[in-house]
């Protein structure tokens, strides 16, 4: 597994029942998750929970809030900071389990400073400003305006000078073949697409009619001498090998390198691992040398 062990503004406390119940630097969340279909080990510590997310018959849910909390708040992974709050989607605004990936990219890219990065469907800019923070020049893309302030905000945070990187507001799929004409590469790309969507101008996006098209576009993108190409999977359900297979159909043919593909997992404290989605990697043979 990817095992996002590195947080210490962060932690899985429990997990049981459907939830999970998280430290978000001073703050207690309780949340669904659908694979935890296990019993809580530790019932007695969920009644310190200032917020839960609440499910709702007719779809979706909302937040109840035992506790005032603040609009927003810090927290720190390593030396990169970020805002988070509770969303109206259950989120808030971070990916923990990320941050396995982000110590792997950013190890990467130290190695070559000022390499050209391509993030895609990017959100809040988790992965953004850790590559950024390692010294590459990112390119965010995301369709939502309202994520790509929150990731200009959370660059900011971290000190991060704006003519790093670019910030667009823009469809994943348009944006590459816009890229593709103009024949503009990048050093690394990756992408945490969603299972469901639709664009700005209403076309529907489903992730296994679209992603090896996708992936193979992008792989169009990359330079003569490339570093890595990731792809995440959270609301998926595909299992490691689908996305081995994808990279292994799609990169390998046009560059050498070795593919790895696991679960994302975040350590529990109570015991145990959360699994949180998959990850595929493709590193550039001599990459990491």
């Amino acid at each position: 597994m990817f095992l996002a062990d590195g947080w210490r503004d962060f932690e899985v406390l429990d997990t049981g029942d459907g939830m999970k119940l998280e430290r978000w630097g001073n703050y207690l969340l309780a949340r669904p998750d659908p694979q935890v279909i296990w019993p809580k080990k530790r019932p007695e510590s969920w009644a310190m929970a200032d917020a839960v997310y609440m499910r709702s018959s007719q779809g979706g849910g909302s937040w109840n809030f035992r506790r005032p909390l603040p609009e927003k708040w810090e927290i720190t992974y390593r030396d990169l900071r970020f805002y988070t709050r509770p969303t109206g989607f259950k989120h808030t605004g971070l990916f923990p389990e990320q941050a396995a990936n982000w110590d792997w990219m950013a190890g990467l890219v130290k190695k070559r400073p000022d390499a050209r990065i391509l993030n895609l469907f990017a959100y809040t800019g988790g992965a953004t400003v850790a590559l950024l923070k390692a010294g590459a020049q990112v390119t965010h893309v995301d369709a939502a305006k309202g994520m790509v302030l929150w990731a200009k905000d959370n660059r900011q945070l971290s000190g991060i000078r704006e003519d790093r990187g670019r910030f667009i507001i823009e469809d994943a799929k348009a944006f590459v073949q816009r890229e593709l004409r103009r024949k503009n590469t990048y050093e690394g790309i990756l992408m945490d697409p969603p299972s469901y969507g639709r664009g700005p101008s209403g076309e529907v996006w489903k992730l296994e009619d679209e992603l090896f098209d996708l992936v193979s576009s992008c792989a169009g993108l990359l330079s003569e001498n490339p570093l890595f190409f990731l792809i995440n999977g959270y609301t998926t359900g595909f299992q490691p090998s689908v996305l081995h297979n994808i990279l292994l159909q799609a990169v390998a043919p046009l560059h050498e390198g070795s593919i790895h593909s696991q679960e994302l997992c975040l350590p529990v404290t109570s015991g145990g691992f959360l699994p949180a989605g998959t990850s595929g990697r493709w590193q550039a043979k001599g990459a990491g040398l």
